[in-house]
């Protein structure tokens, strides 16, 4: 059984309105980008929905099409005698893109809370659900930035530690090489012989008292602490 014929009309249900709207929208899309690319032509389609939201799609730039678009018209105008359809068309455009305008403002503005009082309670409700939505995304968004930054923390940490490591070992390292040197440098002073200050002392003394001209075996004896050669009252005869 085929499909019944539909009626074109406006549909009084504002739900079946809106679901009819988004089906329909994205049929003509999907024309459009099919005429595209079968047919190989630049097509530029702008759709408003009743609430002023744009829709538009272009098998190029949007932009560069309606400056092509743009380009057309003044040239055409150039043939035609009067240009008032041209005037006529922007000012409907200049209208159309002001009263978008103005329900966005009072979209931002009922988002802040603001102008509540011309909002039945019906699109309070769904005031409410879209910003409970936009927060739940918005903590979303936040708690991954904050599991990011806590696991590139945890990563630097680790790097730390495994320096720390590294320079400990280093300290540890250096110290005991410093106790080795400081070892070795105590076993060769023991080896030295030991020295008596005493006697050092006494000959020095005993060097100052007595006259300079002894002879070379005298004083090498008096040096090396040995017996002396002569009686100290004959190192004092001339």
């Amino acid at each position: 059984m085929g499909r019944g014929k539909i009626e074109i009309k406006r549909i009084e249900n504002k739900t079946s309105r809106q679901v009819t709207f988004c089906k329909r929208r994205n049929g003509l899309m999907k024309k459009a980008y099919e005429l595209s690319v079968l047919c190989d032509v630049e097509v530029g389609l702008i759709v408003f929905s009743a609430r002023g939201r744009l829709y538009e799609y272009s098998n190029g730039s949007i932009r560069s099409t309606i400056e092509r678009y743009k380009k057309a018209c003044s040239s055409n105008s150039t043939l035609t005698p009067s240009t008032e359809p041209t005037v006529q068309f922007y000012q409907q455009e200049s209208e159309k893109l002001r009263n978008m305008i103005q329900h966005v403002q009072l979209q931002n503005k009922n988002i802040m809370g603001e102008a509540l009082g011309s909002l039945s309670l019906k699109e309070l409700r769904l005031l409410e659900a879209k910003l409970e939505k936009g927060i739940h995304r918005v903590r979303g968004k936040k708690m991954e930035l904050l599991l990011q930054e806590i696991d590139m923390m945890q990563h630097q940490e680790r790097i730390l530690q495994i320096q720390n490591n590294y320079l400990t070992n280093k300290i540890t390292e250096c110290e005991g090489m410093q106790q080795e040197g400081i070892a070795a440098v105590g076993t060769e002073f023991n080896g030295l012989p030991t020295f008596d200050s005493p006697n050092y002392f006494q000959m020095n003394m005993l060097e100052q008292a007595l006259p300079l001209h002894y002879t070379h075996q005298d004083q090498t004896a008096l040096h090396l602490g040995c017996d002396i050669k002569y009686p100290l009252h004959e190192l004092h005869k001339p």
